[in-house]
Formats: structure tokens, sequence, C-alpha cells
């Protein structure tokens, strides 16, 4: 495994635990896309940048496992959406950050994700997110793990928007170019297809 030496060490969390609802409920990390299934390309991307990869998925466990160095799961039930995820992963976390991705973003490259990191080390205090034109993705950042009491307790008085949240926090922006085809969500059957006929 080769870890970054310039950067401090980070954990990363691939998100799989949504109810897939676009894909017709389908668990969209196993769906394929060039072969192989979507985690498969997020795993490839990230495992060289961190000692521990962690997944949220809420179902298909065993089909994950392979691919992460610890599985965490929503306490509580029904998909609760994208923050509980975070909350989990921020709880498993090893390292004083955590790289959060969606796993439909099989696009994303190693300069990118060096990017993210290296802006995050400016900025150790305050979360990271990726944002194009005037647009966030919240689901695209960087959060110092020093902040998971913050999180637990907007969770508990009603929050459920990772974004507004990490705004609230002051969230520092790296922004893409528009339209930038590595942040590409394949979350509906038809993006899955159009770009499956893309070369990655």
């Amino acid at each position: 495994m080769t870890l970054s030496t310039h950067l401090p060490p980070c954990s990363i969390l691939l998100l799989a635990g949504g109810r897939g609802q676009r894909m017709g409920g389908q668990d969209k990390g196993l769906l394929e896309w060039h072969g192989e299934p979507l985690i498969a390309h997020l795993h490839r991307k990230t495992r060289a940048l961190s000692d521990d990869l962690i997944i949220s998925c809420n179902r298909n466990l065993e089909k994950y496992a392979p691919f992460a160095d610890q599985l965490v799961h929503d306490d509580e039930g029904d998909f609760p959406g994208p923050l509980a995820g975070i909350r989990a992963g921020l709880r498993a976390a090893r390292h004083a950050c955590l790289l959060v991705l969606p796993c439909d973003v099989p696009r994303i490259d190693a300069a990118l994700l060096q990017s993210m990191r290296e802006t995050a080390r400016q900025h150790p205090d305050k979360p990271l997110m990726l944002r194009h034109n005037e647009h966030w993705e919240p689901l695209l950042c960087i959060i110092p793990v020093a902040l998971s009491a913050a999180f637990e307790r907007a969770w508990n008085e009603g929050e459920r928007s990772p974004g507004r949240l990490m705004r609230k926090l002051g969230a520092t922006a790296l922004q893409c170019p528009d339209n930038d085809p590595r942040l590409a969500n394949l979350n509906t059957p038809e993006l899955l297809s159009a770009h499956n006929t893309v070369s990655d």
C-alpha cells in the first residue's frame, strides 16, 4: 500500500447505504459500471490513500466487506439519509479527518482527491466540500473528526442536511470547473448506461 508521505493520514468513508430510489430500489454500490460494481471502482481509487477504508452500507454487508477495513451502518432504520452514514463514519474513523465519497462517482480521479486533501490540510478545523459554480457537493467532502460532537448535536436537534450543517460549521470550498465530468453522479439507470459508453 502506498500512503502519501506529505499529507496527514485520513480515514475514508464510501457511502453505499442509501435506499436506491432512483435505481428502483437496487443497491446502487453493487450495480455494474464498466464490468465492475461501482464500489469496486471507488475502492480502487481510494485504497492506496488510507489504511482505514470504511463503507457505510445497510444491506448486502457480505458483498461490501471485501472492499473495506470497516463496515458501518445507520443507527436508525428506514434509510434516514446520508448524514446518518457520515455520523457513523465519524464515530468509526481512526484518523483525524474523514474523506467522504458517495459510491456513484466512479469518474473521480487521483488529482482531485489529492487537491481535496491538500486544501483540507490548510483548514484543519473546518469541513471541506467540493463546489462547482454555486453548487456545493456535500457528499464529496473532508470532515475533521473533532467535529463529530457537533454533527451529533445537530442530528439530535433535527438537522438532516450534511451540506447545510457543514456550511454552518464554516466549510471551505474547493472550486471545480462547471460540468466537471469527475463529479458525475451516476445515480439513475439512464446515467449509468450513458456513462458506460464513455471510457473511465
